[in-house]
């Protein structure tokens, strides 16, 4: 099984690259469209703006190759947000894999943006994916038709969404340990 972790100017690379290392598999990380087309699955990892990663992915020449793949993709944070049509992060255009706008948190009384720890994700039918991972977030996206996970921080966001192939996650399961393990396994099982 070979896995890509996309280098798209994230800054979470060897942390994800690690993680997976854990469960016993050996990641690539890369940017080369060559290498990448020879992979089982991708990761597009998150740590970084959407402006940033969405300029990174076409000076590299590989929205085409994300946005055609019906390979098991796997976005984490701004790597989630990228699936969706527009970021109100840099005034984004993003992949519009599922439709949707990325918006920015609000902060308010017991608020603070961005939302920095531990929280919980409520995934109903998908019971085995609920528990407490680890954000790091200012922006977040309504919920919608394809979303399977649910979180609070001053309002009801989507954590966790899937649409065919591409499942995104606003947390960050690297950090999230035992769940997020957990995490990382049910995704290397679709593959």
């Amino acid at each position: 099984m070979k896995i890509g972790i996309i280098d798209c100017g994230g800054a979470n690379l060897n942390s994800i690259y690690y993680s997976f290392k854990r469960v016993g598999v050996n990641p690539s990380i890369s940017s080369s469209l060559s290498e990448l087309a020879a992979m089982d699955a991708y990761v597009l990892p998150g740590v970084g703006s959407a402006g940033v990663v969405m300029k990174t992915l076409k000076e590299k020449n590989l929205i085409n190759l994300i946005k055609k793949t019906n390979k098991p993709t796997l976005g984490i944070c701004i790597g989630m947000q990228i699936l969706f049509d527009y970021s109100e992060e840099d005034d984004t255009n993003c992949m519009g894999l599922i439709s949707g706008v990325v918006k920015k948190f609000k902060p308010t009384i017991g608020i603070k943006v961005p939302q920095m720890g531990w929280n919980k994700v409520n995934s109903g039918m998908e019971s085995n994916l609920d528990g407490y991972y680890y954000f790091a977030n200012s922006f977040y996206t309504d919920s919608n038709e394809y979303a399977l996970g649910y979180s609070y921080y001053g309002k009801k966001f989507t954590s966790i969404v899937r649409k065919n192939n591409f499942i995104g996650c606003q947390f960050h399961p690297e950090k999230s340990s035992d769940v997020g393990e957990k995490f990382i396994k049910n995704f290397i099982n679709m593959i």
